[in-house]
This record gives C-alpha cells, sequence and structure tokens, in this order.
C-alpha cells in the first residue's frame, strides 16, 4: 500500500510539474498567480518524495530539483523590473536535464529557458531604442492576424538561433581554454618530474662521490701511517748502526798516550 501511495505521488507531482512547465512556457497574464502556487505545491511534494520509504532514484530526485528551483527561479526573475536584471538573473538559471513525460523531445525547462532569455532580450532590445510596447488588447489583435504570427515567430527564431550560437561559440571556447589548461598542466608536471629525476640523480652521484672520497682518505691516511713508520725504523737503524760503529772504533784504535 506504501508503495502504490508513493508511485501516486509521484505521478501527480509529475502530473503538476509538467502543467508548471506548460504554464512557464505560454505568455503569462492573470495565470502568473497559479503557477507561483503550482511551484510552492510542487515544493511541497518534493519533499515528501525525499522522505517516502519508495522514493525515486537520486538521478531522478536531483533533476525533480532542478526544474523546481528552475521555475522558481522563473518567477522571481519575471517579478524584476529592469529587463537587464532579467536576463542576468535568466543567466544563473539551471532548467532540467531530462523531459518530464515521455511525448517531449527536449526537457520542457531548457525550451523555456531559452524562450525567457529571448524575451529578456527583446525587452532590452526595446528599451534599448525606445520602443514603446503595445496594450495587451493590441498584442491579442496582433496575434490574431497569421502574418504577424509568422512575422513573431520567424523573429522569435531568429533570436533563438541567434542564442543558440552564442551558446555553441561560448561553449568552444571554454572547451579551447579546458584543453590549453590541460596541456599546460601536463607540460608542467612532465617538467616537474623531468627536474625530479635530475635531483635523484644528482643526489645518488654526490653520495657515491663522497663514498669515493671517504675510501681515498681511510687508503691515503693508511698510507701516511705506513710511511711514518718506514722512517721510524729506518731512523732507528742508522742510529744503531752508527752507535755500534763508534764503538767499534774506539775499541780498535785505542787513544794514543
Amino acid at each position: 500500500v506504501s508503495n502504490m501511495a508513493t508511485s501516486r505521488l509521484e505521478i501527480n507531482f509529475i502530473r503538476l510539474l509538467s502543467r508548471c512547465e506548460s504554464i512557464a512556457s505560454e505568455k503569462r497574464g492573470e495565470t502568473e498567480w497559479r503557477l507561483e502556487k503550482y511551484v510552492g505545491a510542487l515544493e511541497e511534494m518534493l519533499v515528501a518524495l525525499k522522505k517516502s520509504a519508495s522514493k525515486p532514484p537520486p538521478e531522478t530526485l536531483t533533476d525533480y530539483t532542478r526544474k523546481v528551483g528552475f521555475l522558481k527561479g522563473l518567477i522571481v526573475a519575471e517579478k524584476l523590473s529592469s529587463p537587464t536584471e532579467k536576463a542576468l538573473a535568466n543567466q544563473f538559471l539551471a532548467p532540467g536535464r531530462t523531459p518530464t513525460i515521455s511525448s517531449e523531445r527536449m526537457p520542457a525547462t531548457k525550451t523555456v529557458h531559452v524562450q525567457s532569455k529571448a524575451r529578456c532580450t527583446g525587452e532590452m532590445r526595446s528599451e534599448l531604442f525606445g520602443t514603446v510596447s503595445l496594450p495587451e488588447t493590441d498584442l491579442r489583435h496582433r496575434r490574431s492576424i497569421p502574418a504577424d504570427e509568422r512575422q513573431s515567430t520567424a523573429e522569435l527564431d531568429a533570436v533563438l538561433q541567434h542564442h543558440h550560437n552564442l551558446q555553441e561559440k561560448l561553449a568552444e571556447e571554454m572547451l579551447g581554454l579546458a584543453r590549453n589548461l590541460k596541456n599546460n598542466t601536463l607540460a608542467a608536471q612532465n617538467i616537474i618530474k623531468q627536474d625530479n629525476q635530475t635531483l635523484s640523480q644528482s643526489m645518488r652521484q654526490a653520495d657515491v662521490n663522497f663514498e669515493k672520497l671517504r675510501t681515498e682518505s681511510e687508503r691515503l691516511e693508511q698510507h701516511a701511517k705506513k710511511s711514518v713508520n718506514w722512517f721510524f725504523w729506518l731512523m732507528l737503524i742508522l742510529v744503531s748502526f752508527t752507535f755500534i760503529s763508534m764503538i767499534l772504533f774506539i775499541r780498535l784504535f785505542p787513544r794514543l798516550r
């Protein structure tokens, strides 16, 4: 029974999440208060899912958390007054990584993110060039004209393509920087490794030279001792021979009277 309740809770969470993503993708007016209430309910259901005994896998929970956080951030960003602040807040939003329902070709939050950035770009451009925004009734009237719809769709597609190109260019630059950083790191590691090898060889050579020096010092000391001993015995023999010679000389040649 607990598993069935948990499964029903997750199904309800997915349905509400999909509904919130659908509302977020629309140009909201009166429905904005519903999105905020729905997201609050999503947060409560997400907490219940995390505490559930048979909760979803950690990867799924992480993606759920990302999507709920994205929707909360989107609501906060849309309440900002300045288009520049809205655009900056949109840059820090992190959409979900997987589709919420099987019929989605790409995550709905990613589509909402791109649309939101496009709207912010349009508002910034309007503010920059002093374009006066039309009343909501005029906008509804224009949306009823197919030609204007096609033009608006073409402009939106152009903005989306421009953002897509910028993102690809930024991704390529980041990859290039990452490759350069990796190459520089590998080069530095090789240099440090070679320096360590050279230092190790120098230390081993210094140890060998020290051992040779100690051996030669011991041999020199022994040689010096031997030289001193031979010189001592030679002088002793010479003195002894002189003394004996003098005694014999005195004996053989007595002093004349």
